[in-house]
């Protein structure tokens, strides 16, 4: 049965929002430098015969760069996408995708013109049938290749200009471990060992922010078109001033195993997942890019970090001074920077002073490297399913500081940041493509909303829900217990009185005793004196 259940959603995959697109992975796409596939509703390419979107040239600004990264022309994510592509789907209206088949964030329908907000919930809010189902969901996704897109294993200089295309299956989870392997990877820049290290696309810089805003919503987005269930949201963890790892479960992300503590318990689904592009001190040695083949088994060992670089989990009063700080980004915009929001939720500035190059990690960084095992690593941090939990309340603090100090499109630089974190950069490996200021606005505008957000009436109607969806699971069987116990008091009450207008009250036992024998005697009094309760309260009250 489960097979069954496994291929018809397997069937209910779609084209979306991730690179690369099978279709545009030819040598013929390669070739010609133009991704723009056909959607499959008119079979013209970006739906253009239906007004979904139109094939069109890339265009890529042109703003200087910040000094960290001192080359050009040697690493295929420099002025994205164009070492790959130069044309690509622009979509129209509310359509979305790299063959426009989809609907923006937000946006439902065939027409896409369904506005809907989505509830990104508390994982401790969500009601035992919604974990399982989480955990199912997560589960298939590591389980299903994906049908629309395969990961790049060579730079596109030893597919010998696409001529030869070195691309690798992988399922619809690792197609995201590869993105943000892709993105935070090292630069290679000639030979074995030749390696640029002070360059990352998503991390160090303004665009850390928006960019895992992004991966999240296409992950969100890829979940609900594998299973067709279009209520699924992302939950997330609020691990302030938590004093471990709370969702180090196996009802949940696994809990550790007895035999080796960095390793996850057998009774966990994620105890089988196997890892990928996690050995990047392997790739650099070697110059080549993650072959996408499978590694070894999931490692966390949570609070055995190194306590000089995090001490332990960061507490609500660092998540309230980060949320203070009114420039999004200053300086330099990387890890020097100093009273950074950016640089203090990514957890390089020090989330008590605001001051940059912390020699320990806070806030975000502090959660990662307090795991101990894969997420600890920025390029195989992905591989744990906790990371998604951890980054959508990351996303959250985010959410709060954009809704709280309501920043100008301006605060967002321009230009100066490293190379691929000015404004107009499109964001590296996304396709259809992204722009970082794009999102710079509220998760309100994308179509979602987080529940510790909400005022305070929905906030504990919220909690109270799954609660009250077990109550109402169990609440046929209360009845029929009820109903159950009030047939055989009843049976028993009519039983009594039968006998006694048969018996007459039984002559050989008295009327006081006949009443006694159905009566328990009262124990204690039903109503206190005085001194009672006043002895009472000062026991309640003292130690003695």
């Amino acid at each position: 049965m489960w097979s069954l259940i496994f291929f018809s959603l397997a069937l209910r995959l779609a084209p979306s929002c991730q690179q690369f697109p099978r279709l545009c992975a030819t040598p013929e796409a390669l070739r010609t430098k133009e991704c723009c596939p056909p959607w499959e509703g008119d079979g013209s390419a970006c739906g253009a015969s239906s007004g979904r979107g139109s094939c069109q040239d890339v265009e890529v600004p042109d703003q200087p760069d910040g000094p960290q990264y001192p080359f050009s022309g040697l690493d295929d994510r420099e002025r994205w996408p164009l070492v790959f592509y130069n044309r690509t789907c622009q979509c129209a209206g509310n359509f979305m995708g790299f063959n426009c088949a989809d609907c923006k964030f937000g946006y439902f329908g065939v027409n896409c013109n369904e506005r809907r907000e989505s509830l990104r919930r508390n994982i401790f809010h969500l009601s035992r049938t919604e974990r399982i189902r989480l955990v199912s969901y997560l589960n298939l996704a590591k389980r299903t290749v994906s049908r629309d897109y395969v990961v790049a294993t060579a730079t596109y200089r030893e597919m010998e200009n696409g001529s030869v295309p070195m691309f690798a299956d992988v399922s619809v989870y690792d197609v995201f471990v590869w993105m943000h392997y892709y993105v935070s990877r090292d630069a290679l820049i000639g030979g074995p060992g030749n390696v640029w290290t002070d360059v990352d696309f998503a991390h160090w810089a303004p665009a850390f922010l928006p960019w895992h805003r992004v991966y999240l919503l296409h992950w969100e987005h890829e979940i609900r078109k594998l299973t067709g269930d279009e209520s699924f949201t992302i939950p997330y963890w609020d691990w302030r001033d938590a004093q471990g790892c709370e969702v180090c479960i196996d009802e949940l992300m696994g809990g550790p195993s007895p035999q080796d503590p960095s390793l996850l318990s057998a009774g966990s689904v994620f105890s089988s997942w196997k890892v990928l592009c996690s050995r990047a001190a392997d790739y650099n040695s070697r110059g080549v890019l993650c072959d996408a083949t499978e590694e070894g088994p999931l490692h966390r060992h949570p609070g055995n970090q190194n306590r000089n670089v995090v001490q332990r989990l960061p507490t609500s009063a660092e998540v309230e001074f980060t949320l203070s700080l009114t420039n999004y980004d200053t300086g330099a915009m990387d890890r020097s920077s100093n009273m950074s929001f950016r640089n203090t939720l990514e957890g390089f500035g020090d989330p008590q002073t605001g001051l940059g190059s912390s020699s320990r990690m806070g806030m975000h960084a502090a959660i990662h490297v307090f795991m101990n095992g894969s997420m600890s690593s920025v390029q195989a941090s992905a591989n744990d399913p906790i990371f998604l939990l951890h980054h959508a309340f990351v996303d959250s603090i985010y959410e709060q500081w954009l809704r709280r100090h309501r920043p100008s499109p301006s605060q967002y630089p321009e230009s100066n940041a490293p190379i691929g974190h000015n404004s107009e950069y499109h964001m590296v490996p996304f396709l259809p493509l992204h722009r970082n200021k794009e999102y710079f606005i509220s998760s309100k505008d994308l179509g979602y909303e987080y529940s510790h957000l909400l005022d305070a009436n929905q906030r504990l109607a919220e909690s109270m829900r799954p609660y009250l969806e077990e109550l109402q699971d169990v609440w046929p069987w209360l009845l029929m217990a009820g109903l159950f116990g009030g047939i055989v008091t009843m049976a028993v009450t009519a039983a009594v009185l039968t006998a006694k207008r048969r018996y007459g009250g039984l002559p050989w036992l008295p009327a006081r005793k006949w009443k006694t024998l159905f009566i328990l005697p009262e124990r204690q009094p039903l109503i206190w004196s005085n001194d009672t309760v006043e002895s009472s309260h000062r026991n309640y009250q003292t130690s003695t």
